[in-house]
């Protein structure tokens, strides 16, 4: 690495590097030296059992920009078990019912399985789930969460660097909603519609859940109205961590976003364990600024930042005017029934062939936008407030 590498610290350590390709050796030679930088060693002991949680939200290919790249998480898979971790598995939960079936499709259209069986890590199939406290809670003070994470001895998080619809922003933190079974995630939804409440229940879950290690795969970003319907983007970035929140201020940062304005960070910061920004971190590798892209494309959906010009009484109102809401292409539509199997409010019905949306009970989650396979539900914002 560079002469110019900045040591590391205990706390708010990340790591940064430039990788602009999957081919497996540039890969795995980008995240060696950063798991070294990050003494992974240390977390690991004879018969270790490590679970990898990627981010398989839908059924997709790797070339899509949508789910973390399968020569991440080999690389990742790699490094553990030549480092002492006995067993390595990943498991995930994506949205939609949470049952084997499923998960073989999704392991099999992303590249896992032929990749599994080449570097010796596990596919998980079981689909039971238990219950995790989260006393320290400021939203949520239980959890419902996949049988391997709570059967695990080091939870790694491998996220993809994504814009999102709801959060601005999916990275480490985000990623670990995955956690939470199947159908349970439209649940949680409901409970916290709004952004902040949502912002504060991710960030309940990721302190939870404590992940030992966090990587970003940042090759190849989604921007626009991610986390599944926008474009794939070039970025270059491998990014690691033992710190997810510290993790994402860079990733926010490199995706030209104010980490202020990302609930589940914002909340973070509120509690004591988000830095307030990047110079409370400690860099390691290539600058951030040498990989930032300052035209990446936002979600429709980010908060118009005119509102809070306007006089408290009329904000609500305004707010509820100006926040985006999801629009189905009509002549696009199959009426496969997947937006109305992940909406928590149940506003959405099949009829005449396609979706229809009761906009009277929306609460502006995305997750239909989320789980559309076709991706022909677009983000629309009122013209008047287009920007």
């Amino acid at each position: 690495m560079s002469s110019a590498v900045v040591p590391l610290k205990q706390k708010g350590q990340v790591c940064l590097s430039a990788c602009k390709t999957y081919a497996f050796e540039e890969v795995h030679a980008a995240l060696r030296e950063q798991l070294d930088a990050l003494h992974v060693e240390e977390l690991l002991f004879p018969g270790c059992r490590v679970v990898i949680k990627p981010n398989l939200v839908i059924r997709s290919k790797p070339e899509e920009g949508v789910i973390t790249h399968p020569a991440v998480v080999a690389a990742v898979a790699v490094e553990l078990l030549e480092r002492g971790a006995g067993h390595v598995t990943v498991a995930e939960s994506p949205g939609g019912p949470y049952t084997p079936p499923l998960l073989r499709a999704i392991y099999e259209a992303g590249g896992y399985t032929e990749l599994a069986q080449t570097y010796g890590f596990s596919l998980n199939f079981d689909c039971s789930y238990g219950s995790l406290e989260a006393p320290q809670g400021q939203r949520c003070k239980r959890f419902d969460v996949i049988q391997p994470v709570l059967e695990a001895d080091l939870l790694v998080d491998i996220a993809k660097l994504k814009t999102h619809g709801m959060m601005g922003l999916s990275a480490a933190v985000k990623n670990l909603f995955g956690c939470v079974p199947g159908l349970m995630k439209p649940e949680l939804h409901c409970r916290f519609p709004e952004r902040e409440a949502f912002g504060e229940m991710v960030a309940d879950l990721c302190c939870a859940l404590k992940p030992a290690l966090c990587v970003v795969d940042g090759i190849v970003g989604m921007e626009g109205n991610g986390p599944t319907g926008g474009k794939p983007r070039l970025v270059g970035a491998l990014a690691a961590s033992r710190d997810p929140f510290a993790l994402d201020m860079v990733c926010a940062s490199l995706v030209h976003q104010n980490p202020v304005h990302v609930p589940y960070l914002r909340a973070g910061m509120k509690r004591g364990v988000c830095p307030e920004s990047l110079d409370e971190l400690s860099l390691w590798g290539v600058p951030v600024q040498s990989l930032a892209v300052s035209d990446f494309i936002q979600p429709e959906s980010c908060s118009v930042n005119f509102l809070d010009w306007l006089p408290k009484f009329l904000r609500p109102l305004a707010e509820k005017v100006a926040t985006p809401v999801p629009k189905i292409q009509t002549n696009h539509c199959v009426g496969c029934g997947k937006c109305a199997e992940s909406c928590p409010q149940h506003t959405i019905r099949i009829a005449g062939g396609h979706a229809v949306i009761d906009y009277r009970k929306c609460i502006r989650c995305y997750c239909c936008h989320e789980m559309c396979p076709k991706h022909v539900i677009d983000i629309k914002r009122f013209r008047l407030f287009r920007f």
